[in-house]
């Protein structure tokens, strides 16, 4: 009896049984009474959504009262409460001058709309047409967003002037688990133009994501794996060149499926030899940027050679995935594999402007000497397995389990006069487990998610030791909506862990060349390093509809992160950047090197962030204003150090040659960081829209000193003007001189960049293309990016026409 009252009990718990199932009947119209198609009907929380017919009928089961979502691109979504008693529905759709768009980095099924943090989505052909050969080029244009910019062979998104490991890269949710964090050199290993979209959120993203979301998050959501019954054969393909860099990109995407079971495949190949800039004497930027911080000049010889293209900015990539799943009503299972070889050349080394040799590229006949013996390339590997498990029993308190899994094995190799210098390594391990569910009035989610990573940095030139990290985080997000108020509030706990060997803990630079005149082998006293820190994150936001087609959002977080391996124990020559790589773990007195990690504290950052959104009507806006206050920032900055490669010593940079790479040491100080960001389009006609976007940052310490390599802020204007089966575009983007500058820092000039494109739509059978052009840098301007650390040397590209096509089929 016991037994049987204990079954029931569970039974009736989780909902499973369907005796009140019933059965609504309803119809999507739009603001003038017309059918709207192809909307999308599900009730809030569960995956399981049914569709618009052309008239606008649709039908749905429910077995419980909820939340009705019904969505359409171009529409405000509605949401209504329903419960079994209904039999019919009508609900009328309003037009929005805002694209929504479902944000997968949400956690909670929200739209772009919906979100109590700044988001921005990029989709579709807008995202086909902004695809770059790198992540951080390809978003730079957004507000708030800007790009490290390591010539057009690497770069990472940078948000509201914060880059490296305090924005996460993720892969459909799991970290893409490269080596762009530890760098400004090392490329990410995502790719746009394989991408269904790519979300940006700006603002810390702690909560799901961890302590390396404390400036940002940038998603990028494919269908490797199939989430969708594919019931026939489909894809897309594109061909592309570019004129710049002579680049060539071919891609192709297939998928199919049949009774549930469903197979996808990516591939994509990208040939690009240096790239073209705006000609330029070498020193010519250094004669307009003179004057650093502190008054100091630059003491090089004038040089009169002149150039029109950066040397060493070659691209050789190949990036291939497959998926297959199962999806049934209540189960959805999937695996996929990925593989993605590139090789490309480093720029910014004095190297002399011989040609690369590398596989792939024939060799060309060159003088084997000294220019040789300094060419940097990288290679780059990286195998990736990732595994999705959900479960939707669409009951009253659990709607979905999900479980995502990742092993990532990736390789990096830098190489200097075809001699392996260093490699980098990174294997990692990463297990997200959640349950969306329901309790009273409140929606939410709770997991848990496991990350470790195996990090080894092998060679003579390695300048940061091999690590184990690892990260166990407990999260939860919950929201209620109250009238035309929806709360939100979440928390995450993440224990930490790091765990180095070969710590050197004093260099002993001043004996080295003793010790090689005298034929003796150097030895430098080693430790390991072993730490555990508790981060803690907490949220509270709400959203707040208080006018039809008018939003407010107010949220306010507490993050903790911990730093990295790079930042806490990086002590060796980084030969891609040219510099000295010195860690928050050291300290310099009198010209050497000691291992001091005594007191490192935890990064703590308090943001508040207000966001404005108008998505009806001709005219439409988003403004967001932040301010965040960061305890214990980490950041690297330049020393009044060189290191002598030669003698093995450092030096000050009063008394260091040519060739004495400069020290550059990470430090901690408090910081505030503010800023605003708008993004505002109006309507002229249903064919006709104007933009206006741009931003505004500052990262500034206490001390009334300025971060490195702070972006410029930005305003631009843009024009989208359809013509039956026409699209043209045309924009312009003004950089702000940089003025705001670092120790050892030079100003950066403004600069503009003007921007046109045409896009022809057409059809063949059944074959949808777009045939297009795109012009960059229209005048052709010689402009030079402030967050990059070879700026000096590597400009911005000159005028670039790509010219390719695009077909869905």
């Amino acid at each position: 009896m016991k037994h049987t009252l204990l079954y029931a009990t569970i039974i009736s718990a989780l909902g499973l049984s369907h005796a009140q199932a019933a059965q609504i009947n309803g119809q999507v119209l739009n603001e003038n009474k017309q059918p709207v198609s192809g909307a999308s009907i599900h009730i809030h929380g569960k995956d399981k959504a049914v569709y618009s017919d052309e008239n606008g009928h649709f039908t749905l089961n429910i077995d419980a009262q909820g939340q009705l979502h019904i969505s359409k691109d171009d529409y405000i979504d509605q949401r209504i409460a329903i419960n079994e008693t209904q039999n019919t529905l009508v609900v009328e759709l309003l037009k929005s001058s805002i694209e929504t768009v479902t944000v997968y980095a949400s956690g909670l099924h929200k739209t772009n709309m919906d979100m109590a943090s700044p988001v921005t989505v990029l989709s579709g052909d807008t995202l086909k047409n902004r695809s770059q050969a790198t992540l951080g080029e390809t978003l730079k244009g957004l507000p708030g967003v800007n790009s490290t910019y390591f010539g057009p062979v690497s770069s990472s998104p940078i948000i509201r002037g914060l880059d490296g490991p305090r924005v996460k890269v993720l892969q459909n949710g799991l970290d893409s688990s490269d080596a762009s964090r530890i760098g400004a050199d090392h490329a990410t290993t995502n790719e746009s133009l394989t991408a269904q979209q790519i979300e940006v959120l700006r603002g810390p993203a702690t909560l799901l994501y961890g302590s390396g979301a404390i400036g940002g998050v940038v998603n990028i959501v494919d269908q490797r794996i199939p989430t969708d019954q594919l019931d026939e054969f489909q894809g897309a393909g594109e061909i592309r060149y570019d004129t710049v860099s002579e680049g060539k990109t071919a891609t192709i995407n297939l998928a199919t499926g049949k009774n549930g079971f469903n197979v996808n495949l990516n591939a994509l190949r990208r040939q690009s030899e240096d790239y073209k800039i705006p000609s330029m004497h070498v020193d010519e930027h250094h004669d307009d940027h003179e004057e650093t911080q502190g008054g100091e000049h630059d003491s090089h010889e004038e040089s009169h050679e002149i150039v029109d293209k950066i040397e060493n900015t070659f691209i050789d990539s190949t990036i291939f995935d497959f998926g297959a799943s199962y999806v049934a009503e209540h189960l959805t299972v999937g695996v996929s594999y990925g593989n993605i070889n590139t090789e490309y050349g480093i720029p910014g080394h004095e190297h002399g402007h011989e040609e690369h040799a590398h596989e792939g590229h024939e060799d060309e006949e060159h003088d084997e000497g000294e220019e040789a013996e300094h060419n940097v390339y990288a290679l780059l590997e990286q195998d990736r397995w990732q595994a999705l498990a959900v479960y939707t029993p669409h009951n009253d308190i659990v709607e979905k389990v999900e479980a995502k899994l990742g092993y990532t094995q990736y390789q990096h190799a830098e190489i200097e006069g075809g001699i392996i210098g260093t490699i980098f390594k990174n294997d990692t391990n990463e297990a997200r487990i959640s349950v969306e569910h329901t309790l009273g009035q409140w929606h939410g989610v709770a997991g848990y998610h496991f990350y470790r990573s195996d990090y080894e940095a092998l060679g003579d030139e390695a300048f940061s030791p091999s690590s184990k990290t690892s990260q166990n985080a407990l999260f939860v997000l919950q929201e209620r909506k109250v009238g035309d108020i929806t709360i939100e509030l979440g928390a995450r706990y993440e224990q930490f862990k790091l765990d180095a060997t070969d710590i050197e803990l004093e260099h002993g630079h001043d004996t080295h060349s003793e010790h090689e005149e005298h034929g003796e082998e150097e030895h430098h006293e080693e430790s390991s390093y072993n730490e555990t820190f508790d981060n803690l994150s907490l949220s509270a936001g709400l959203v707040w509809n208080f006018a039809p087609g008018y939003s407010s959002s107010f949220n306010v977080t507490h993050s903790e992160r911990a730093p990295s391996s790079a930042e806490l124990l990086s002590n060796g020559l980084h030969i891609s950047t040219g510099t000295y790589d010195l860690g928050l773990g050291y300290e310099i007195e009198d010209g050497e090197i000691h291992f001091e990690p005594e007191d490192i504290k935890q990064e703590t950052a308090n943001n508040f962030d207000l966001t404005f959104r108008k998505f009806s009507g001709d005219f439409g806006f988003t403004v967001n204003l932040y301010y965040n206050q960061v305890d214990n920032f980490y950041f690297q900055q330049a020393t009044e150090y060189a290191f002598d490669s030669h003698d093995h010593e450092l030096v000050h940079i009063s008394e260091a040659d040519e060739d004495a790479a400069a020290v550059y040491q990470y430090a901690s100080q408090d910081a505030t960081l503010y800023g605003l960001e708008y993004d505002l389009h109006y309507a002229i006609s249903p064919d006709v829209v104007l933009k206006v976007f741009g931003d505004h940052s500052q990262v500034q310490f206490d001390d009334d000193s300025y971060l490195p390599r702070l972006p410029a802020n930005k305003l631009g204007s843009a024009v989208n003007w359809n013509i039956q089966d026409i699209k043209l575009t045309a924009s312009v983007t003004h950089y702000f001189e940089q003025d705001k500058i670092a120790f050892n820092e030079s100003v950066t000039d403004s600069y503009s960049l003007i921007d046109l494109g045409a896009d022809y739509q057409f059809n063949i059978n059944k074959v949808d293309a777009n045939l297009y052009v795109n012009i960059n840098n229209l005048t052709d301007e010689l402009a030079f990016s402030h967050s990059s650390f070879i700026k000096d040397i590597a400009p911005l590209p000159g005028r670039n026409i790509a010219l390719g096509i695009r077909a869905y089929f």
